[in-house]
């Protein structure tokens, strides 16, 4: 915990998502109190997008990020919301606008499921 996924067009590929993960965390550790060395970001590239009846091709039409912040359960509405809204903001930073690309971007900040379990080795 964090569990931390980007989904992400693959016509972003220019976008430095380490570098993103890596100022992420820290602001995730003090927006919601969580530990930095539990935060786990995966960058998942789709294969497949449409918006409306427009698919991207890699070239331009559109490009989704869709970011995802599932923590323990205990957060305020507001702490998610602020979270929420610094994520937003530091995707803004990261992601430079491609001239053709129309960029859909959201984000959720969201408890785990009571079943979450982990393991570490």
């Amino acid at each position: 915990m964090p569990q931390i996924t980007v989904e992400v067009s693959s016509g972003l590929g220019h976008v430095d998502w380490r570098g993103f993960a890596l100022e992420l965390h820290p602001l995730v550790v003090e927006t919601a109190a969580a530990r930095l060395e539990a935060c786990k970001t995966r960058v998942l590239r789709t294969e497949a997008d449409v918006v409306g009846a427009v698919a991207a091709d890699g070239d331009g039409g559109p490009a989704i990020v869709n970011l995802t912040i599932a923590l323990l359960a205990g957060r305020t509405d507001e702490t998610k919301a602020r979270l929420t809204e610094a994520a937003l903001e530091l995707l803004r930073k990261h992601i430079a606008p491609v001239d053709g690309v129309s960029l859909h971007v959201s984000a959720e900040v969201r408890d785990l499921d009571p079943s979450y379990r982990k393991y570490e080795a």
